[in-house]
């Protein structure tokens, strides 16, 4: 007897209009949490909309700085045969990074967070505190990957942000109205500075072609534990 697979047509359509049920239930939650987060930091509904819009259009705009040299050269292996034998020859290549900053990851998160800053000057003394405390711990558990860039894990600077604003509100008397922005501020910019901006000199030896600041066309810590740490506070 012939081995035979029979599925069903049906079944597969119903399947995927799961999966598809699934991403659309997904987004919308993502797109309702961040909208909250924003609105708790003082923007509109409408405004909270547009910024996070424009944050998901410019995670996949990267603007280049410059390039970087490596250190050492790359060692790199070819594969030569002659008369049926394989040889590894050792080849030495110059390499370059491409450092750029993305502007929905980085640019745009900066930008709020310093206009928040701005706005509410009695803010500053917390807020560059909260940023100073999760940019050492973040750069202390950020790790550079060869090929790939500097990697941090995903729930430490936005846990970290969050106790750094309750910190500055239940211990050292800073105004409960500024505590979310305390977070936010703390969890991009601090972000980015412990993860992105002081392992910068170790980005050239990675052999990465392109290093993004704040995520290479996604968006990574610095987008994300700002809304996180507005969350969990």
């Amino acid at each position: 007897m012939e081995n035979r697979l029979i599925y069903s047509p049906v079944g597969i359509l119903i399947m995927l209009g799961f999966a598809f049920l699934i991403a659309v239930v997904v987004s919308f939650l993502f797109l309702d949490l961040a909208r909250t987060a924003f609105t708790k930091i003082g923007f509109s509904w409408s405004q909270a909309l547009f910024v996070l819009l424009a944050s998901l259009v410019g995670s996949s705009i990267n603007i280049p700085l410059t390039n970087l040299q490596c250190s050492t050269p790359m060692v790199h292996e070819r594969h030569i045969r002659a008369f049926g034998v394989s040889y590894h020859v050792p080849v030495v290549k110059s390499c370059n990074t491409l450092l750029a900053i993305n502007v929905g990851g980085a640019l745009i998160p900066s930008l709020i967070s310093m206009a928040l800053i701005y706005r509410f000057p009695e803010s500053i003394y917390y807020a560059l505190s909260g940023i100073v405390l999760v940019a050492i711990i973040t750069n202390r558990v950020a790790r550079p990957v060869r090929g790939l860039g500097i990697v941090t894990p995903a729930l430490i600077p936005p846990l970290c942000a969050a106790l750094a604003a309750i910190l500055m509100v239940y211990v050292l008397g800073a105004p409960h109205d500024l505590i979310f922005l305390i977070a936010y501020a703390a969890g991009t910019l601090g972000t980015l500075l412990g993860a992105d901006i002081l392992n910068l000199g170790k980005i050239r030896d990675l052999g990465a072609p392109v290093a993004s600041i704040g995520g290479a066309g996604t968006f990574d810590g610095v987008f994300l534990s700002g809304l996180i740490a507005v969350l969990l506070v």
